[in-house]
């Protein structure tokens, strides 16, 4: 049985005869040691019904439920404002006061509380003592690595009475209610823009300042935002961690294959509320709106003409300039733009059922096969065309347009065009068939 006699301190001194065999702590009852051994062996019978989560103390969980019921029965007696545990309102109280006797050593910083002035030094040190067990990272204070355990728990014990969203942190609870309440406290000094966070702030900042301080180790480019950077990178290394599962293209960033997408699912989300034309790219609707505007402000220094585009322009200045940038594939003809380039395309991809007796050669349709037996004319038989004559059979008549590749004659300008036309015709089918 355990010694029970008075302390040589006085009869009010209690004695503490059980002791911890782990740490030798003593306490006066053994309900007590009972408790405090849980702290050694891990044991935490006491859960919540509400997030699962476990502790030693019967009285930590009744403390702990006050975060779900919202209730803070200990309020300030001079601004009102209520806290869930005594301690919080007993350190709050000091605020109060004014008076702040632990000054900072390297700041000018001060604090009413000497904890405080702890957590404050291990900014200057970078101290980070709390550490955690499952991915090592470390914290300056514990209330951080208690939030950050629960990213691997997945426990979120704060809810939106709002939405059913629930968060891990308070703060994120705070930031999130922000989205319902419209509430933006940070603003821009230079434009008046404002923000709900003030990390985005200090983000739009930059825009002004021109401060870009993430630097691509490659090249010279420097970005305001690290993601930027990260996008940048992307474009030395190659990779493109976004594929299309319908077709393979692989794409670099998220939104570019969203936009993608649209050329497979045929969506069109941006509706002109001018004429109700409907584009899949925000882009082309911009672009789009000019043709409802007045102002058209390119114009091409050559003629005077005006357009609402900068491409309309290059396409118009190929007139003047007699460019002809785009290049068949298949018979390498040239062209000013790429829309007759497409549409010559299909000639190559179009079945070919008329030939010519004489050469050999296949065309699409009669008229072309028609064209191409004025070459064969001039003493040549007609290979028994029976749309054609022979030269000789026909009446003579005045051709003052000449080919100046071959001793054809012509009544109309219009039929040497497409003479000549078919000589080239000819000469790139002629390559093809030899390829």
């Amino acid at each position: 049985m355990p010694n029970k006699s008075k302390s040589p301190n006085g009869p009010q001194a209690k004695e503490k005869p059980y002791a911890c065999d782990v740490c030798g702590s003593a306490f006066s009852l053994n309900f007590n040691l009972a408790r405090h051994k849980r702290i050694h062996t891990g044991l935490k019978p006491y859960a919540c019904k509400v997030c699962g989560l476990t502790y030693s103390r019967n009285d930590d969980l009744k403390l702990h439920m006050r975060k779900h019921t919202g209730e803070k029965p200990y309020s300030c007696g001079v601004c009102g404002l209520a806290f869930s545990l005594n301690s919080h309102l007993n350190v709050h109280m000091e605020s109060h006061t004014g008076v702040k006797p632990y000054p900072c050593e390297v700041c000018s910083a001060g604090f009413s509380i000497k904890n405080d002035l702890k957590r404050h030094m291990r900014r200057h040190t970078g101290e980070k003592p709390f550490s955690c067990e499952v991915c090592g990272y470390a914290f300056s204070i514990n209330s951080n690595l208690k939030a950050h355990m629960r990213t691997h728990s997945g426990v979120k014990i704060y809810n939106c009475e709002v939405c059913s969203a629930t968060f891990a942190r308070n703060s994120q609870l705070k930031l999130h209610m922000r989205t319902h309440t419209g509430e933006k406290p940070f603003c821009c000094d230079v434009c008046g823009c404002s923000f709900s966070r003030n990390d985005v702030l200090k983000l739009h900042m930059r825009k002004h300042t021109g401060e870009k301080p993430y630097n691509c180790e490659v090249c010279s480019a420097s970005f305001s935002r690290n993601s930027h950077l990260k996008l940048h990178v992307r474009t030395h290394t190659g990779e493109k961690p976004y594929p299309c599962g319908v077709c393979g293209s692989a794409f670099s960033r998220n939104d570019e294959l969203i936009l993608h997408m649209h050329k497979h699912t045929g969506e069109k989300p941006y509706l002109c509320h001018v004429c109700g034309t409907k584009f899949s790219r925000n882009s082309h609707l911009k672009l789009h709106m000019r043709t409802h505007m007045e102002t058209k402000p390119y114009s091409c220094v050559e003629c005077g003409f005006e357009c609402s585009r900068n491409d309309e322009l290059k396409l118009h200045m190929l007139n003047h300039t007699g460019e002809q940038p785009y290049s068949c594939h298949v018979c390498s003809l040239l062209f000013s733009n790429n829309s007759d380039l497409e549409i010559h395309i299909q000639t190559h991809m179009i079945e070919k059922a008329y030939s010519c007796a004489e050469c050999g050669l296949e065309f699409s349709n009669s008229d072309e096969l028609k064209l191409h037996l004025e070459n064969h004319l001039c003493g040549l038989p007609c290979a028994g065309n029976s749309n054609l004559e022979v030269c000789s059979e026909t009446e003579v008549e005045e051709k003052p347009f000449s080919c100046g590749l071959c001793s054809s004659a012509f009544s109309m300008k219009t039929d040497l065009e497409d003479h000549v036309w078919m000589h080239s015709r000819t000469e790139n089918d002629s390559k093809i068939s030899e390829s």
